[in-house]
């Protein structure tokens, strides 16, 4: 089986409502706060995955996605 890194991060909204959200960890321990501020939020569209998925292939997936809706315009 092979191991990735994996972090999940927990929003939760003023109604009560929450979401877990899971990725590979974006902020090292040796890094500084001003060096890891949020510059910006997006949400796939996933909707349906294949029977066999693993994390490595969702997160390929997502990250195509990301990148196909936020090309630069010309």
């Amino acid at each position: 089986m092979k191991t990735i890194p994996l972090q999940l991060v927990i929003l939760e909204l003023e109604n009560g409502r929450r979401g877990v959200f899971f990725g590979t960890p974006l902020v090292a321990d040796d890094e500084t706060e001003s060096e890891c501020q949020v510059e910006n939020v997006w949400f796939s569209n996933i909707n349906q995955l294949p029977d066999n998925i693993d994390l490595s292939m969702l997160r390929h997936i997502a990250l195509e996605q990301f990148l196909s809706q936020n090309k630069p315009k010309h």
